[in-house]
């Protein structure tokens, strides 16, 4: 532990950085998949002239 943090404030801090981490792999995959469904019909736009 780093000196002069308890175990309830290192604990606290960890699962807010983990919370946010989660947070934002979830918005970065979102904003990605939107990408790739723009990307597929691009092709099948593409394909189909």
């Amino acid at each position: 532990m780093p000196t002069g943090m308890s175990w309830a404030t290192y604990l606290k801090m960890f699962a807010a950085s983990l919370l946010t981490m989660c947070a934002g792999t979830e918005v970065v995959h979102r904003y990605h998949q939107q990408d790739n469904r723009n990307l597929k019909m691009q092709l099948c736009q593409e394909l189909h002239e």
